[in-house]
């Protein structure tokens, strides 16, 4: 089985990218194992988002950070297997959540079966997390028990939106922190942790992948506004027509500009698809863009000064890599 693609990063170090890629392998190997059932149709609903493919970036986190310690040691590519298992399982439950028809190129399962099944295979997936986590130590345990706790207490945020007097914008950010930084910030754990790495540097990677990972999502709006179908791969205004509020739109709706009257009031609700392109290139000229990746900037600065305290081997030369990464990937 060949190795999945690892992130394509400007690694410096050919020996790094070589066991990243090794160890990929493995988890990819250990992955499909994991959710073999006797039962023929729970094996194919489980198998059907690992075999559509991904690019196992939380895999290669823990990998990455196990670098800091023994990357060899045997709790890693289980800890990987973990991660993306519950990450995977976690895209069965949006998919019902959101009615979505596509995922990762292919039907979503609630497309291709029904929702129930969809549900119930992310729930066997963090069924065959939870017992892959039994051999990795009480504290691995505790620990994978917060991050789900934070998974779902966003997701919760999200669907009910911010309260009375909360900062959309601060409500926003806090929902990416647990939606998608703190399964990420576990991945950095999990692979400090279980190399045995020393726990200031556990601490470290923890805090610097959190930080990755709110930057990520923030590229991401960014993405979706201002890159160019050829350049991202995906059709730019898709959050605009779901009505999804991006930060950029957060921030134009939050403006008291006379200016953005017209804006905000186009980005109040989903936009008509005959309204899409007239609204990307408004936005595009706003002054939120520049906000929005002013506050990617913090992130990503904030990711850089935790991996700066590193010791000086290959993977932290990687880490920066992968911050300059996010920022890049927005143009």
């Amino acid at each position: 089985m060949a190795a999945p693609p690892v992130v394509d990063l400007p690694y410096v170090d050919e020996r790094l990218a070589e066991d990243l890629a090794s160890g990929l392998a493995a988890v990819e190997k250990m992955l499909r194992s994991s959710v073999e059932s006797e039962d023929a149709f729970v094996t194919e609903t489980s198998r059907h988002l690992i075999v559509a493919g991904g690019k196992r970036f939380r895999a290669m986190l823990v990998l990455l950070a196990a670098q800091f310690g023994d990357p060899t040691a045997p709790g890693i590519v289980p800890g990987a297997v973990v991660i993306e298992l519950t990450h995977m399982a976690t895209l069965y439950h949006d998919d019902v959540m959101d009615e979505a028809a596509v995922r990762r190129g292919s039907p979503s399962a609630n497309a291709r079966w029904n929702n129930t099944v969809a549900i119930l295979t992310g729930d066997y997936l963090f069924a065959q997390a939870s017992e892959i986590l039994a051999d990795l130590g009480a504290e691995a345990i505790r620990i994978q028990a917060q991050t789900f706790s934070r998974l779902v207490r966003g997701q919760i945020r999200e669907t009910v939106g911010p309260a009375e007097g909360e900062d959309p914008v601060r409500h926003y950010i806090d929902v990416l922190a647990d939606k998608t930084g703190s399964l990420i910030a576990t991945s950095g754990h999990f692979g400090a942790l279980l190399s045995g790495a020393p726990a200031p540097i556990v601490e470290r990677i923890t805090d610097a992948c959190e930080a990755i990972g709110v930057a990520w999502q923030l590229s991401d709006d960014l993405i979706d506004v201002a890159a160019s179908a050829d350049e991202s791969g995906k059709i730019p205004g898709t959050d605009l027509r779901e009505g999804i509020p991006t930060l950029p739109v957060l921030y134009v709706r939050g403006s008291d500009d006379p200016a953005d009257a017209y804006l905000r009031e186009l980005l109040s609700g989903p936009v008509p698809e005959d309204r899409v392109e007239e609204a990307l290139t408004l936005l595009r000229a706003n002054p939120a863009m520049d906000r929005a990746r002013a506050e990617l900037l913090t992130w990503t600065d904030r990711a850089k000064a935790d991996v700066a305290q590193l010791p000086d081997i290959p993977a932290k030369t990687a880490l920066m890599a992968l911050c300059d990464f996010v920022v890049e990937r927005t143009g």
